[in-house]
């Protein structure tokens, strides 16, 4: 099994991208609103993806957050809140904010569940800072480390109780960033005690299944080189004083954070520590010269994967979300 989970170009595979990821053997893949057109298209996708790896409980990961960030959007799906809206339901009633947010994800797991979709990059646990990059903004949970950890807990829970992964990110915080990492690296120069702030709701769920990490430049613990491809980082931090035993994988490799080719950016991710790399432009072309650099994963990135996929094999007696969405609109009219 190869140390990449993949984006591929459209919504259904080409014959091409079949022969490369039947080669390849990559660890999972990862879809984008290009992949998405209609429930049906879709769930021909995720079987189709399946039974190319022969695995059932391959990961196929999606960023289905609620807000700006969904790849699968209105009419065809529902839309979903951004995670604001839980951090200022919090700020009145705790209680009924941590209900929202687990019924939100687990109305969230449900409608991912029903098109094949098991794993989904949520919850951010990036504590909001004033002044930095909008990239996070809305999306966080909020600006205080025991109400993020909180909620996203609840969010974890509600989508376990639908047999989705989630992914806690982006390790070991990108709330201070200033600039955006799609476009450009980030550079934190926060002391030891201001990072203690971001380190704190990822400390809290160490116990999480899977994990991604950003591309920022932290200088209190590594000047040189992003988390995402740092040994201090990944080994001494995120491994170490988090506590985090689960799979870990790179946010997306193809970032402009990064420098290098994309073969060399999802390369070092890996030898840095990261279980895979996490190329997602889906291009062909791309993929193949990013894995004649990559090798297996590891013995212990792999037992990590299957002790984080157990969790995708619950049986549901059904796959209707509307109860809790509407239970979860109840409780956000407080907000």
């Amino acid at each position: 099994m190869q140390a990449a989970i993949y984006g591929f170009a459209g919504s259904a595979l080409t014959d091409d991208e079949r022969r490369f990821f039947r080669d390849a053997e990559p660890a999972g893949f990862i879809l984008f609103r290009r992949n998405c057109e209609n429930e049906d298209q879709l769930l021909r996708l995720t079987a189709s993806l399946r039974d190319l790896t022969g695995r059932d409980d391959v990961p196929i990961l999606i960023d289905q957050e609620g807000g700006r960030v969904a790849r699968m959007r209105p009419p065809q799906w529902p839309a979903f809140p951004a995670a604001e809206k839980f951090a200022d339901l919090y700020r009145v009633a705790p209680s009924s904010a941590i209900e929202a947010a687990r019924s939100n994800a687990r109305a969230l797991g449900l409608m991912l569940r029903s098109v094949g979709v098991n794993v989904n990059a949520l919850p951010l646990l990036d504590v909001r800072q004033e002044g930095a990059s909008d990239i996070i903004g809305d999306r966080a949970l909020g600006s205080e480390p025991m109400q993020v950890a909180a909620l996203g807990r609840a969010v974890l829970d509600g989508l376990a109780s639908a047999g989705v992964i989630g992914i806690i990110k982006h390790m070991p915080g990108h709330g201070r960033a200033l600039v955006d990492s799609h476009h450009e690296l980030p550079v934190v120069r926060a002391g030891a005690a201001e990072l203690g702030v971001d380190l704190e709701p990822f400390e809290r769920l160490s116990s999480a299944p899977m994990g991604m990490v950003a591309h920022v430049v932290y200088t209190a613990w590594d000047a040189e080189r992003p988390a995402s491809q740092s040994t201090v980082v990944i080994g001494d931090i995120i491994r170490e004083r988090i506590g985090f035993d689960g799979f870990l994988m790179s946010d997306d490799s193809d970032m402009n954070a990064l420098t290098g080719t994309l073969a060399e950016r999802a390369a070092a991710c890996v030898a840095a520590g990261c279980d895979v790399a996490l190329p997602c432009n889906g291009v062909l072309t791309d993929n193949v010269e990013i894995a004649r650099q990559l090798g297996e994963i590891t013995l212990e990135g792999a037992e990590r994967l299957a002790r984080a996929m157990v969790g995708t094999r619950i049986e549901l007696d059904g796959l209707n979300f509307a109860e809790e969405i509407a239970k979860r609109d109840q409780l956000l009219a407080f907000a």
